[in-house]
């Protein structure tokens, strides 16, 4: 009985190892490309839906393309509806684990095929001198681990089968207790095609009658749904989106799966026989697990437009709180390119705080009317909040699997950490360039310079892009709403941008180099004829220094992160 159980948990153990290896591994090698595929294969609802199944058979791990998915909405780079159909598909994908285990089922040798695939896995991880070698190695190593913890449960349970088996409890009493025992077994191992796979084995073996095993599989598919729910604890407003929709599609098919599950696998067992071939509990398993996720997704599917407007009602975040990240989510740390996209598009909002705190510092004249205290305060509130997102930031680049990129990815991130720091020093340098215009405020003798100063600086900013952000929640959904079949033509239009807004730049830092240079000779004139005392010449100058250094680094902030991005466009073509 003891080496009975331990074939059991022994191939247990190694189908999960197998699973983490060959998800690793595959991510690895893929580098860039899962994002890649991902995000251009979503243009319509079906090709989302086989994106989706596609790369989660492929990878064997559907919590891998939901955490991508969630990195793309973050990201922008997919809207919430376009990523439901994409976590459609994830779902239909996990039934190829039934498959597999069917195929077992039907006297298969896996052995024969497990254990060369360990063998050469193993070569390739050890040997392999680069690292896309190695990643495959690992990939290779999985499957046949994969596999070879499928012959150990099969012959565990088929031992065990011969001295006792699990009591029938007929009716929905029964099958809802069955269906309690696959969540608990999804909970406690994280992983629904483990679960899958023990109740196919289980049947197969005739430890368990077939609509017992079914109702298993029903509950693994909603025991998925808690590792989803943790993840999207405390993270951002696009995570938990991502995660009410896998929820809601789990439970809604789950939910109807069991109404139907006396009648549905009596009908296909007879139509396996109306066929000819022979009963196989793993076969007949592997069809109600496809179906019923078929059949799920036939049913949501016009629901999907309401769906998809309720969770951005009831999951739309405190927008009001500029300084929490939006985009930093921690789900997508596992995956480097993932992250590095996350990171890229909060350093973009964290810009846009930098250039709206210069820009509510700026007197609306020279007289200073009352409301530029008002402005001084938004300002002050916008550095605030870009001070507490650069902390979060870097908290964020510390946990990022830096020993997984690739050379691409690495490349983007060394981009990405120059603005950061040059956002850093504009943080620090706008505390004294505040001061400047209550300096100049008492100075009519310099008004001509300062307003030339003044309109020189707006027009800086303004060739950056930086007006102000009025309506921030009108801003999340239009990034919410944008269409997935136009990330391939974006990423010749953000070059040409780029390049048209970099002339303009240009050409408006020349005219405020030329202005600044006016007014300070203006001032140090003013404190050279006693106009001004020099304890507040030196404020000033000192002021207008600050300022000058800090639009410099938002400049450079805004080339380097353009920099990132045209990067990251080029590695995806």
């Amino acid at each position: 009985m003891s080496m009975q159980w331990s074939a059991l948990f022994g191939g247990l153990g190694l189908f999960l190892w197998g699973m983490h290896m060959l998800s690793q591994g595959l991510r690895l090698a893929a580098g860039s490309g899962l994002e890649a595929v991902l995000a251009r294969a979503t243009e319509t609802r079906f090709r989302g839906l086989v994106s989706g199944a596609l790369t989660t058979a492929i990878v064997q791990s559907s919590s891998a393309v939901t955490v991508a998915t969630i990195g793309f909405v973050n990201a922008s780079l997919l809207s919430l509806g376009a990523a439901i159909w994409v976590l459609f598909g994830a779902n239909l994908g996990t039934t190829a684990t039934g498959w597999i285990v069917a195929f077992a089922g039907l006297k298969v040798d896996f052995s024969v095929l497990a254990l060369p695939l360990i063998a050469v896995g193993a070569a390739f991880k050890l040997t392999g001198q680069g690292r896309h070698l190695a990643a495959w190695g690992e990939a290779l190593a999985g499957f046949g681990m994969l596999f070879y913890g499928i012959v150990l449960m099969q012959s565990g349970f088929a031992d065990l089968s011969g001295s006792w088996q699990i009591p029938r409890v007929d009716g929905f009493a029964g099958m809802a207790l069955q269906a309690l025992v696959g969540v608990a077994m999804t909970v406690i191992m994280q992983s629904s095609s483990a679960s899958t796979a023990i109740a196919l084995t289980a049947a197969q073996s005739g430890l368990i009658d077939v609509t017992g095993a079914a109702a298993v599989v029903i509950g693994a598919n909603i025991g998925t749904t808690v590792t989803a729910v943790l993840a999207s604890l405390g993270a951002t407003p696009n995570a938990k989106r991502v995660a009410g929709a896998h929820v809601l599609f789990n439970v809604i098919t789950a939910l109807a799966a069991f109404v139907v599950l006396p009648w549905l696998i009596p009908a296909i067992v007879r139509a396996i026989a109306w066929f000819g071939a022979g009963q196989v509990p793993a076969t007949t398993l592997a069809i109600f697990n496809t179906l019923f996720n078929a059949l799920g997704i036939l049913l949501i599917w016009p629901l999907v437009p309401v769906m998809t407007r309720w969770l951005q009602r009831h999951f739309a975040g405190d927008l009001s709180a500029g300084a929490k990240p939006r985009f930093l989510d921690r789900t997508t740390l596992p995956v480097p390119g993932l992250a590095v996209r996350a990171l890229a598009s909060e350093l973009e909002r964290m810009l846009g705080l930098a250039r709206e705190s210069i820009w509510w510092s700026l007197p609306t004249s020279v007289a200073l009317p009352n409301e530029y205290q008002q402005n001084l305060q938004k300002a002050e509130q916008a550095r605030q909040d870009l001070k507490r997102l650069l902390a979060a930031s870097e908290e964020f680049v510390e946990q990022m699997n830096r020993a997984a990129m690739d050379a691409d990815t690495g490349e983007r991130l060394a981009c990405l950490l120059r603005v950061r720091r040059y956002l850093d020093n504009v943080v620090e340098g706008e505390v004294e360039a505040m001061v400047l215009g209550n300096e100049l405020a008492p100075m009519p003798s310099l008004r001509v310079e300062y307003g030339n100063y003044l309109q020189s600086v707006r027009a800086w900013l303004s060739a950056m892009g930086a007006e102000p952000i009025q309506n921030t929640q009108q801003a999340e959904q239009t990034q919410q709403m944008v269409p997935a079949d136009q990330v391939s033509d974006e990423q010749v239009q953000v070059q040409v941008q780029m390049q048209v807004q970099e002339q303009s730049e240009l050409k408006e830092a020349r005219a405020y180099d030329s202005a600044y240079q006016a007014l300070k000779h203006a001032m140090l004139q003013a404190g050279a004829d006693g106009r001004w005392r020099l304890e507040r010449m030196e404020r000033a100058l000192r002021g207008a220094s600050n300022e000058r250094r800090a639009l410099q680094q938002l400049t450079k902030a805004q080339y380097w992160l353009s920099k990132g991005l045209t990067v990251e466009l080029n590695s995806a073509d």
